[in-house]
C-alpha cells in the first residue's frame, strides 16, 4: 500500500503542499514578506534554504493567501512560477512564461484595462518593461514568487547581466517586486557566474530553517480533514517528534509512515526502519544529530563520546586508549 491509496493521510513527504488546510506554520515568514510587500516602497525578497526545508511550500502558500494578507488586494496580482519546470531556456522564454500567468489570473482577465497591453507580437525585453509600466501607471503592482531561481543560472549566455540589470532597474521603479527561492544567496551566484548586477544584492535575505517547536507539535497534530481528530494518536505524535525534530520534511515523513503503518497493522519499528531508511535524502549528518540532539545529548553514554572526541581532537589522549573506550561505551549500546 502506497501513500497515494491512502487519501486521508495529512502528512506530505516531499511534494511541494498545495491543500492550504496541510500547510501549517511559517507565521513569521509570512508576516515578513507581506510587510515588505505593503510598504509605502515595495522590497523584494530572496527566501534561502536547504533542500526540502519548505521554500516551494513556503512561496506557494503565499501565492495562495496573499489577497487575504494584504488590505488592498486589487493593488497587486501575484503568481507562482517553477523556473525550474517552466522551460525558461533563454530571456524571451522567461518573458512568456510570467506575461502568460499574469494574464491568467483571474483579476486580470476581468480587467480590459490590465489585458490590453498584453496585445503585442513577442515579449523580448523592451515589451515586457512596457506591460509593467503600464500597470504601474493603473497602481498595480505584479508581484513574482519565482521558485528555483538557480535554474536560471544553467544558461549563463541567455541570462547575462543585462537581463538583471532590467529586473532591478524595474524593481527599483517600482514597477516589479520578486520573492525569489533558492538553495544560496544570490549574491553567491553573481559572484560564481560573474554577473556584476546590482541585481544580486536584494535588500532583504530571509533564510529559511525548521520549525519552531509550537510549530512542529501543531503539523504532528494535523487532522485527516478540518474538523477531524488528530490523525496520529499521542504517543504516534511523540514518535513523529522523537525521529524529526523540527525539520519539516522529517516531520512530514515520520508522520506519513506512522499513520500509514497503523492502517496496514504494522509494528512501530517497520515505521522506523522505513523513516531511516527515506530520510537518507537529507545529509545523515544533518538529520541524525540536529534532529535528535536532544534526546542523545541527554544520555551518559551521549555525553562520554562526546568528552572522547573532544579529547582526540585537542590530543588529551592517547589513540589506543580512545579505542578502548570507545569500545566499552559502544558495547553498551
Amino acid at each position: 500500500m502506497t501513500n497515494s491509496s491512502l487519501p486521508s493521510c495529512p502528512f506530505i513527504p516531499g511534494p511541494m503542499i498545495t491543500d492550504p488546510q496541510f500547510f501549517v506554520g511559517r507565521k513569521t515568514e509570512l508576516e515578513a514578506i507581506t510587510s515588505r510587500m505593503t510598504g509605502a516602497q515595495p522590497i523584494s525578497i530572496n527566501i534561502v534554504g536547504k533542500r526540502s526545508i519548505g521554500k516551494s511550500s513556503l512561496l506557494y502558500h503565499f501565492f495562495q493567501t496573499y489577497e487575504q494578507r494584504v488590505q488592498n488586494p486589487n493593488r497587486y496580482v501575484g503568481i507562482y512560477l517553477d523556473l525550474q519546470n517552466s522551460q525558461c531556456h533563454d530571456e524571451i522564454d522567461f518573458y512568456h512564461a510570467v506575461a502568460r500567468q499574469l494574464f491568467n489570473q483571474p483579476k486580470v482577465r476581468s480587467q480590459r484595462s490590465l489585458t490590453r497591453p498584453f496585445q503585442v507580437t513577442s515579449f523580448d525585453r523592451q515589451a515586457f518593461s512596457a506591460v509593467l509600466g503600464e500597470w504601474k501607471r493603473q497602481g498595480v503592482l505584479p508581484v513574482l514568487c519565482l521558485d528555483e531561481f538557480e535554474a536560471l543560472f544553467h544558461h549563463p549566455k541567455q541570462f547575462d547581466a543585462g537581463f538583471f540589470d532590467n529586473l532591478r532597474f524595474l524593481i527599483n521603479g517600482n514597477s516589479l517586486m520578486l520573492v525569489v527561492a533558492s538553495h544560496r544567496k544570490l549574491d553567491f551566484y553573481g559572484k560564481r557566474y560573474n554577473l556584476t548586477s546590482s541585481f544580486f544584492n536584494l535588500a532583504y535575505v530571509l533564510t529559511l530553517g525548521e520549525l519552531t517547536e509550537e510549530e512542529a507539535r501543531e503539523l504532528v497534530s494535523l487532522p485527516a480533514k478540518t474538523g477531524a481528530p488528530a490523525a496520529l494518536r499521542n504517543d504516534e505524535q511523540r514518535l513523529a517528534r522523537q525521529w524529526g525534530g523540527c525539520h519539516p520534511y522529517l516531520l512530514q515523513l515520520a508522520g506519513s509512515l506512522l499513520w500509514e503503518a497503523r492502517q496496514q497493522k504494522q509494528k512501530v519499528g517497520w515505521a522506523k526502519a522505513k523513516f531511516e531508511q527515506q530520510a537518507r535524502r537529507i545529509p545523515k549528518g544533518f538529520w541524525n544529530i540536529t534532529s535528535s540532539a536532544k534526546y542523545f545529548g541527554k544520555t551518559v553514554s551521549g555525553i562520554a563520546l562526546l568528552i572522547l572526541v573532544v579529547a582526540v581532537v585537542v590530543s588529551l589522549v592517547k589513540q589506543t586508549q580512545v579505542l578502548e573506550a570507545l569500545q566499552k561505551v559502544l558495547g553498551k549500546w
